[in-house]
């Protein structure tokens, strides 16, 4: 028996949020993600590039979760949001597997942006 193996498309996180449209000014004007037009009262998407994220206000997800994001150069990302206001609770640090830094959103979700290490040599 041969089994298809079906392939992933992306995965894309839902965050819990207490206030929507306050969620909703710091993800697009302050994070820099733009809106899904479809979005509702309670629930919609933001996005930002590649990288989309649901935002739900009620019934979904928990406080205090965690994302990982990948980006092209995490440096820039940190000199862009340290303008923009952004809660940053760690700015870029080298590790071996990604170049990271920490941002919190209002509802206390911790967002890490990385970037391909830096090479120490």
């Amino acid at each position: 028996v041969t089994t298809t193996r079906t392939r992933f498309e992306h995965a894309n996180p839902i965050l819990n949020v207490s206030d929507l449209e306050r969620s909703l000014r710091y993800y697009v004007g302050v994070l820099g993600f733009v809106t899904a037009a479809w979005g509702g009262d309670d629930f919609t998407c933001v996005i930002r590039d590649g990288a989309s994220i649901y935002l739900s206000q009620g019934t979904q997800g928990q406080r205090g979760t965690w994302v990982w994001l990948g980006v092209d150069d995490v440096e820039a990302l940190y000199n862009e949001y340290r303008e923009r206001g952004a809660e940053i609770l760690e700015p870029p640090q080298n590790h071996t597997w990604a170049c990271e830094m920490k941002v919190a959103d209002p509802d206390g979700h911790v967002l890490r942006f990385g970037s391909d290490p830096k090479d120490t040599a």
